[in-house]
């Protein structure tokens, strides 16, 4: 017990300590997080190892849950029925675009075969929406590119697991080893997420105009928020999903929908700061000494793939021009959700496990430190 709470402790202290540095420098707090976690973590001093292990899974479903809630208020009629079909063609173009630009890349310059190919692929497609929102939230920034980029890291998710699952089912050849076809098991953890959080958000949308603000909407929003995600982690389905699903129900159908939402706000930032402390402690630069001139690749494809088909999608829907340019940048963050991929492709197809495990977290180590720099600067640029 005193070295979970010496560690917790310690890790929030060097959270604040990071937040000071932030103020000195351009580089984004999230980054800086991240870079501080490296630092405690194996690649540097390696601190705190048992009780970081400890506590990563569970501080960053919490964190992510908390996340997902908040991205869920930005999915409101309102927005869909001025951006929708921006927002929805966005994260759709800018993700198959990805997956194109990738997958034709590696099929030309490597010796992969298809089915590695296109797993990578279709984990390129992953973003990192707590990053991305963070970002935001530090910069304060209200404009209409910030609201379109949440709207967009809210969907692309869903289908990035949608593409996964398919091209997965191409890989097994037609069932995974428990005879689930893959592409029922990539439509279960999204309908399913999608199905609890209007479950969970139903009966939080009726109380939230009916508890008093404060403590008790404090406790309602987080005992609520909770109860989405450990229901997503019992019926195994997407706890981010799920949890934004819960957000978007509560902010359409909540007479008081705000208070929820300030709740949540007011609390997440020491849990978010753990996350991304972790997260970074998590990270083992061994890895990038294996990856060689196929991670090199993989790297620079999905750059490639993210700008050009979010220029592409938003000169195509009438977006701005330098929004359009700008808002691919901005989408280069990726984190837990690729892993989460890679991972279920080492227990399905072992054969693969080494090449794109490694692969996979070399390359999320480095968007999670850069993206953010990049989201940071195409808000910056963008109009």
């Amino acid at each position: 017990m005193p070295e979970i709470l010496i560690t917790l402790g310690s890790l929030l202290l060097f959270g604040l300590f990071t937040f000071w540095l932030g103020s000195f420098s351009a580089i984004p707090r999230v980054t800086l997080l991240i870079i501080m976690g490296i630092l405690i973590g194996p690649s540097g001093l390696d601190l705190f190892q048992e009780t970081r292990q400890l506590w990563f899974e569970n501080i960053s479903i919490l964190a992510l849950v908390m996340v997902g809630f908040l991205l869920g208020s930005t999915l409101t009629r309102d927005t869909f029925r001025l951006h929708g079909k921006q927002i929805v063609g966005l994260s759709l173009g800018a993700a198959l675009l990805t997956l194109a630009v990738v997958s034709i890349g590696l099929l030309l310059l490597t010796p992969l075969p298809l089915e590695v190919v296109l797993l990578l692929a279709a984990i390129a497609t992953a973003t990192d929406a707590a990053a991305t929102a963070s970002v935001i939230d530090e910069l304060k920034d209200k404009s209409q590119f910030s609201l379109t980029l949440l709207g967009v890291v809210a969907l692309d998710d869903a289908w990035g697991l949608l593409i996964f699952s398919l091209c997965l089912t191409v890989a097994l050849g037609s069932a995974s080893p428990n005879g689930v076809p893959a592409f029922a098991a990539g439509l279960w953890d999204i309908s399913g997420a999608l199905l609890l959080g209007v479950a969970v958000g139903l009966p939080m949308a009726f109380l939230s105009g009916r508890i008093q603000e404060g403590e008790p909407t404090l406790i309602e929003a987080l005992g609520l928020v909770m109860l989405c995600g450990g229901l997503a982690i019992w019926l195994e389905v997407s706890y981010l999903l799920a949890a934004m699903a819960m957000g978007a129900t509560v902010a359409n159908l909540a007479k008081h929908h705000t208070r929820p939402f300030h709740a949540i706000k007011n609390i997440q930032s020491p849990f978010l700061v753990l996350f991304f402390i972790l997260a970074g402690a998590s990270l083992n630069f061994d890895h990038f000494m294996e990856i060689g001139v196929i991670g090199g690749l993989y790297i620079l494809l999905r750059v490639v793939g993210k700008i050009a088909g979010g220029w592409l999608s938003g000169r195509l829907l009438g977006m701005h021009g330098p929004n359009a340019r700008w808002i691919g940048v901005a989408m280069l963050p990726q984190a837990g959700v690729a892993v989460g991929m890679a991972l279920i492709v080492s227990q399905l197809l072992p054969e693969y496990a080494d090449t794109i495990m490694a692969v996979t977290i070399s390359a999320t180590a480095l968007f999670e430190i850069v993206g953010p720099v990049a989201t940071r600067i195409a808000i910056k640029h963008a109009e």
